[in-house]
């Protein structure tokens, strides 16, 4: 039986080239008079697009501040920051410059100016629920977390090495310019750490037990292997721009819900097992995802056996084997493969990193005593985390 569900995605989105010139005007139409603009700083300023949001912001009369230097894997400092600026400007509207390090600091900012008499790092804890967030905008340049058009917001604690989400729809920006070539000149590295992230957005709702809608197993498959054709070519023509549009809307859409509609649940396991890889190890989330996936994978896949067969048919073209198991075995290895033909980890030894045993039990510690026993594919416990990773060594 089909689950029942809510889809709920409010974020206007603007696609296409030159759209960024049109800040100035959706700022004003939806509200703001004093703009914080949130940004990383290299590819604001090589891109022009910190003075042209300046200029765009001052022909409309509208003022802003600024916080540059926003981090990949957020620090909650900058966050406090952010909020120590707003309180003190005036900011009644966040614009985020970047990619998900820059809008997901941009929403935490927003969630401590709409309760400033509260410490936002409760949200991150779930000791309290959110009740309210100030507007957030987008400008993206670097198509990977799908913050841009989710209720997600990814946070790290520097102090106690602990990285954490929060998830309500009051974050959900009120929308976002997306121009794929203000993409061009990311790194190929980075690049394709985002087409994993995107790629593991869609699977972690995936790879799950219980209800299914089939209209969306085929959004997601189709999904899926779009996002793996466009990053090979990406690998060899960084400047394509129907592949960098591909794989933009591709990470859009992977993270705002659609992909999962009619699921019973999602999993989001080996986004939990990376989040502890990033709060310790400082390490690019998408491949930090590509490096703990196939330990994750080879360790539920015969509780979540009808899916990893359809996977490896369905989307790695794999010929089904003479048992399930070989096949879901045969997808695995294929996708690990994938992941090596763009330049990604597979292992964490491959990422550059050697957790003690110390490490991985406070990893594994931090995950249970955060989310208790977790997972759709399988439910784990702390000692099934521990396990796997010592397998992803």
């Amino acid at each position: 039986m089909i689950n029942q569900f809510e889809f709920f995605c409010p974020t206007r989105v603007v696609f296409g080239r030159d759209k960024e010139k049109e800040i100035g005007k959706l700022v004003k139409e939806y509200g703001g008079s004093h703009v914080l603009i949130v940004y990383g700083g290299k590819s604001a300023a090589r891109l022009g697009l910190l003075d042209l949001v300046k200029s765009a912001l001052n022909a409309e009369g509208i003022d802003y501040s600024e916080l540059g230097g926003i981090v990949p894997n957020p620090h909650l400092e900058k966050v406090y920051e952010g909020i120590r600026i707003g309180k003190a400007t005036g900011t009644d509207f966040l614009l985020a410059i970047g990619g998900g390090s820059a809008i997901d600091t941009a929403k935490a900012i927003g969630y401590g100016l709409a309760e400033p008499d509260r410490d936002v790092w409760e949200l991150f804890r779930h000791t309290r629920k959110p009740s309210a967030c100030l507007p957030v905008g987008c400008i993206v340049t670097i198509a990977a977390s799908g913050s841009e058009t989710s209720k997600s917001c990814v946070i790290t604690n520097k102090k106690t090495g602990e990285k954490r989400s929060c998830n309500s729809a009051y974050a959900c920006p009120k929308f976002t310019l997306m121009n794929p070539e203000l993409t061009y000149t990311l790194p190929d590295y980075q690049t394709q750490s985002g087409c994993t992230d995107i790629m593991m957005h869609t699977m972690e709702r995936y790879f799950t037990n219980g209800a299914k809608m089939e209209l969306t197993d085929a959004i997601a498959e189709g999904l899926l292997t779009t996002v793996m054709k466009n990053a090979l070519i990406l690998h060899e023509e960084p400047d394509n721009y129907d592949a960098r549009a591909e794989v933009m809307w591709a990470g859009s859409l992977s993270h705002n819900g659609l992909t999962g509609c009619g699921n019973t649940s999602d999993d989001f396991v080996p986004h939990k097992l990376e989040h502890e890889l990033g709060g310790m190890f400082d390490v690019t989330h998408g491949a930090g995802l590509a490096a703990i996936w196939g330990s994750w994978a080879r360790y539920v896949y015969k509780d979540c056996l009808p899916r990893f067969v359809r996977y490896t048919t369905h989307v790695m073209r794999v010929t089904e084997k003479n048992t399930d198991e070989e096949t879901a075995l045969a997808g695995i290895e294929a996708t690990e493969d994938f992941f090596r033909k763009i330049g990604m980890p597979v292992t964490l030894s491959e990422l550059g990193i050697s957790p003690t045993e110390e490490e991985i039990e406070k990893m594994a510690g931090s995950i249970f005593g955060t989310y208790g026993d977790i997972g759709s594919a399988k439910k784990l416990t702390k000692e099934d985390f521990i396990a796997i990773y010592h397998a992803a060594r």
